[in-house]
């Protein structure tokens, strides 16, 4: 009897599930502190909060990392960082990190990992902090989950960062069993910031950066903060109005717009709205958007899909206005009004200009 061909030999490198012996020694959550002209992102402080519960379900250290000039700025952020509970900081101070270029952040922060060796190692998924996980991840050639919506502790002690995939219909969950560090970056707003105490301080360790500006290729001409532009800034607005598909139509989007401006809120779309050309994409809620978590969401003709499930509810109060009873948006809202969007929103911009002139007389 003829025996089967035998399987070609693999190529590259064998694939294993096994933590390498001498990565075993790799311990501690970090959180990338991002620091900017002396500001601090405030997806820092919120990664820090969610660093706490990992390293206590660990048993180890949370850390935070500060990369910037020696300046006041920078002593600010490394005091912070121990006010959201961080047991350590290391910094690298040097002038050559006063504007943020891959090059030299890369550097310090691969420097940092090779010395002290974290397990775990997080950032926020902003311009900077994504540029700069996708360079530390390829050249510590180890795993990185981009845009996480939760992270936890498995059973076997790995980090299990859960991302919506295929376009934003399903979750999945992802292990980096054999690499160390396992990066995973966090978009603003996806975490809750707990409160800081003030009375909190810890150990700082300082490191050189070791570099000079002719190892540096990029040059940075200017500096355009986000607050001089245009743009939306949903992500830290109290009151969020969003409309999609049930608008029916891109002068519909103006029954949105009404009721944020009686609100003094910020406006909104779903993804399928950007798509049309309805509204720009720096007002687009969802995983490919956006994350918000105001003090209150209203949703109007908007389905739920998962992909704007996990840009949206954060927020402490959603209400959902739908015709479709059946909405998956009914399923995570807090309140829900089962109606056409095109009547309700007016009406619900009337009833709430009348009860804020009337509160504004009353004061």
């Amino acid at each position: 009897m003829a025996q089967p061909p035998a399987a070609p030999p693999a190529k590259g490198r064998a694939k294993t599930t096994e933590l390498p012996e001498h990565l075993k020694a790799y311990k501690n959550v970090w959180v990338f502190v991002e620091l900017e002209h002396g500001r601090v992102h405030p997806v820092s402080w919120e990664l820090l909060t969610e660093g706490r519960k990992l390293a206590d379900a660990l048993g180890v250290d949370l850390c935070g990392v500060v990369l910037g000039p020696k300046a006041e700025g920078t002593d600010q952020a490394i005091a912070e960082a121990f006010h959201y509970s961080a047991n350590r900081v290391y910094a690298v101070e040097d002038p050559l990190l006063a504007e943020y270029r891959n090059e030299p952040y890369t550097k310090a922060m691969t420097d940092l990992v090779n010395k002290h060796k974290p397990e775990i190692l997080m950032l926020g998924a902003t311009t900077l902090g994504r540029d700069l996980a996708g360079a530390v991840a390829t050249t510590l050639q180890t795993g990185l989950t981009a845009d996480c919506t939760e992270l936890a502790i498995d059973a076997d002690k790995s980090l299990a960062a859960t991302r919506p995939t295929f376009g934003g219909s399903l979750l999945c969950t992802i292990m980096t069993r054999a690499a160390r560090p396992q990066m995973s970056t966090v978009r603003p707003r996806v975490m809750a910031m707990g409160d800081p105490d003030r009375s909190r301080s810890g150990e700082v360790v300082r490191e050189s950066l070791g570099m000079v500006e002719d190892e540096i290729v990029t040059k940075v001409l200017d500096f355009i903060p986000d607050s001089d532009t245009n743009q939306a800034q949903l992500a830290y607005a109290d009151i969020v109005v969003a409309g999609g598909m049930g608008l029916q139509r891109p002068e519909n989007i103006q029954l949105v717009i009404d009721l944020a401006q009686v609100l003094g809120a910020e406006y909104g779309c779903s993804r399928p709205l950007v798509q049309k050309g309805w509204m720009t994409a720096d007002r687009q809620i969802g995983q490919t958007g956006k994350t918000i978590r105001p003090r209150l969401y209203i949703a109007a003709g908007i389905s739920g899909a998962i992909q704007h499930r996990v840009g949206s509810e954060g927020a402490d109060q959603i209400l959902a206005i739908n015709s479709d009873p059946n909405a998956p948006i009914f399923d995570f809202a807090h309140h829900g009004i089962i109606g056409d969007a095109l009547e309700i929103l007016p009406a619900l911009t009337e009833a709430f200009r009348k009860r804020l002139s009337v509160d504004r007389l009353a004061g």
